[in-house]
Parts: C-alpha cells; structure tokens; sequence
C-alpha cells in the first residue's frame, strides 16, 4: 500500500517507526472530516507497510488536539438533511459509526501504536489517544471529555475505552462534569504511562521507547498486541486458550531461532519485517 497523501497530516517512517503527525496546528489541529479519514487511510497503511514495526501520533504546534472541529457539527444538518426523520437519522447513526471506524483504525492496526501528547488532549482527542497502546505526555498537557459542555454524549470511543484505562467512577466523574485533569493527574490515573518536563523531552522520550519496540521482534510484538487487544474483551480463560492457539502457530519462527543465536553471540537480534 502507498503511503498516503493528506494535507493535515505529516506522515514519516525512519527506522522501523511511523510518525502520523496531526498537522492542522492554526486551528490546534483540530479533526476536520478530511482528518478523520486520514489518520484511518494512515493507520490501514502503518499496518500494511512491514517496514513500519511501531507508530507514533503527535501534535504540530501548541497542542497535541483541539477534538472534533465544531464546524462538522455545524454542518450535521446539512449532511443528513432528509423529508424523513428517521432517514434523517440513520444517516446520522452510519456517520457516527464511520467516525468511530476512523479511529477505531489505530487500535486494529497490528503494530503499536504510542500517542506523544503536549498542550490540549479534549474531546475528540481523547477518544483518539484511548486507542493508542500507550501514551505519554508533557507537562503542559491537559485532558477533558469536553462534550457534556456542548450538550452531547461522547460517541467515539472515550466512554467505552477510558473506563479500562482509569476506572469505572473516574471516567463517570470527568464524563459527567467535564473536568480538566493536568499531566500530573493523568498519570497518577494511569490515563498516560509516564509524564516529560517538554515536548522536546517527550518526543525524544517517545522515539526512544518506539525505537526499542521496533528492535524487537516484529512477529512477536504484533502478537502481544493481537493477544492483549483480544484478552481485555474476554475472559482469562479465553485469553489463555487464545494464546496457547497463537503460539502453537506463531512460536517456532525464525524469530525465536534468531534470538537464540543472538543471544548465544552476544549480539542484537536482526528480524525480517
């Protein structure tokens, strides 16, 4: 697949790691609808591309992301004009269901994907970076669910992700009121995994643990995202028996025999893509 063209998205890939760089930073890089079908055009291709073992997704400019740009909701009516209000409304229902799709991308795309966030993290946002395997975030960063103060429910992903993340009666609090949590409180939730002093220090923080992802395995690492996606919507025992078939598939690669000879020499691994 040919890495695709979008005009507010940078897209890069040096050494085994992607960059999708959310490139809209005159309006905070706000998700208008070409963004939304891009960052799903570059997850399809981060997941295509074997070269690319790892992704990150950041933020040109000030903030990481403003959410949803408000003039998409301006033009909902327009979109789903029909003389019949049901019709009406299940165009409006597919269109929901396609934006979710859209983000939705990034959590089934078979490499990890890191989210690098500073400044804003709201609304829209959020949904996007509960997709991401991990995040990280500058100090200056913030976070809200930000649709209960334009009268609507979260209808993304934010609702039925962050409770996994966070808890159950957290994410109902920033839910309800839409309180903004800073980078500190974010941590100690456990909504990001570690907190850096700068952009500048996240970026290379973020590269830095993107670059020891993709000097693993790549088989393996699109296993453990494989297992792990699978085992949080199950039971144990069904995570267990769902392993136990990937790995009778999986484990004797030449991953594995590579690892031993590295090991046994004293060496970096080299994979195949």
């Amino acid at each position: 697949m040919q890495q695709p063209a979008c005009a507010t998205l940078a897209i890069s890939l040096d050494q085994g790691i992607a960059e999708i760089r959310l490139n809209r930073p005159e309006k905070s890089n706000a998700i208008n609808d070409p963004m939304w079908r891009g960052l799903r055009r570059a997850f399809e291709w981060v997941d295509s591309t074997p070269a690319a073992r790892v992704a990150i997704i950041s933020g040109a400019g000030k903030n990481f992301c403003a959410g949803i740009d408000l003039a998409m909701l301006g033009n909902l009516s327009e979109q789903i004009a029909n003389p019949d209000g049901a019709r009406s409304r299940e165009v409006l229902r597919h269109l929901i269901l396609d934006l979710q799709d859209c983000l939705s991308s990034i959590e089934r795309c078979r490499k990890p994907v890191l989210a690098a966030i500073h400044g804003a993290c709201v609304g829209g946002a959020l949904d996007l970076v509960t997709c991401c395997d991990m995040r990280y975030a500058a100090s200056d960063a913030f976070f809200s669910i930000k649709e209960i103060d334009l009268g609507m429910v979260a209808d993304v992903g934010t609702l039925q992700r962050l409770p996994r993340l966070i808890g159950d009666g957290m994410a109902r609090e920033l839910a309800y009121t839409g309180r903004q949590i800073d980078a500190g409180e974010a941590e100690r939730l456990g909504l990001t995994n570690r907190t850096f002093d700068s952009a500048e220090a996240l970026n290379a923080g973020v590269r830095q643990t993107a670059a020891a992802i993709a000097g693993k395995s790549p088989l393996a690492t699109r296993g453990l995202k494989e297992v792990m996606n699978y085992s949080r919507e199950h039971s144990v025992a069904d995570g267990l028996n769902y392993v136990a078939t990937w790995n009778a598939a999986m484990l004797l690669s030449n991953d594995l025999q590579e690892c031993m000879r590295a090991q046994g020499a004293q060496r970096a691994p080299q994979f195949a893509d």
